[in-house]
């Protein structure tokens, strides 16, 4: 990510350079807020399976949430005296990180795959927090913000990959195929059953008796 240009003014207490500083650490995570926001969207418009309507339906409110999380760190980076940016191209040329890789899935195996998701802008955010808190406790408390709620996310997604015993299906994955792969339910194909033999309607054991008496009736006459 190029560097912010130093602000002409920023908020009273910091130095332009510090504003620039704060700026660059929140532009990031503007970016990556904005990113999670779509791929919240594309894993809601692409979930199949028996767990379908459980994570269409959870996805929604983490999406807005998420949303305006991004609309409060560009309002901080404003404040600071800098620009956000909000395009696709400047997201695009400006992240660190790939596009999600899952398309149409069961709704677990995306699941899994948004746990690792969450787990790099939560890490990302810590370290984010950690570099804003020498500089500018404002949006170090902005960070920490919103660490509570995609660190709560993040608990409500594992909710589903977790056994009984407190282990995560996607333990130890580290491609989001991997992870989906790794959550997704491993159904068993049915086995086939062989059919039983259709029973004799009335009409034919009828039939089948009038066939036999015929036959003992000529053996009698030619004997």
């Amino acid at each position: 990510m190029s560097p912010a240009r130093t602000p002409r003014y920023t908020v009273p207490g910091l130095g332009v350079d510090e504003g620039r500083k704060v700026i660059d650490l929140l532009t990031l995570r503007l970016h990556a807020l904005n990113d999670l926001a779509l791929t919240l969207k594309h894993i809601h418009w692409n979930v199949v399976g028996p767990h379908f309507i459980a994570v269409h339906e959870m996805l929604d409110p983490q999406t807005a949430a998420v949303r305006d999380m991004a609309d409060a760190a560009a309002e901080r980076i404003s404040a600071l005296g800098g620009e956000p940016q909000g395009t696709p191209g400047v997201l695009v040329k400006e992240r660190t990180w790939d596009d999600y890789s899952v398309g149409r899935a069961d709704a677990i195996a995306h699941l899994g795959a948004l746990d690792l998701v969450y787990t790099g802008i939560i890490e990302d955010h810590r370290a984010a927090v950690e570099k804003a808190g020498g500089i500018d406790p404002v949006t170090e408390d902005l960070l920490i913000e919103h660490l509570r709620g995609l660190e709560q996310f993040q608990w409500f997604v594992r909710a589903h990959l977790e056994s009984s015993s407190g282990t995560l299906s996607t333990a130890g994955a580290d491609t989001e195929k991997e992870a989906a792969a790794a959550a997704s339910p491993r159904r068993t194909p049915a086995k086939k059953t062989a059919l039983p033999a259709p029973a004799r309607t009335p009409a034919k054991k009828t039939a089948a008796r009038k066939t036999a008496k015929k036959a003992t009736a000529n053996k009698r006459t030619t004997r």
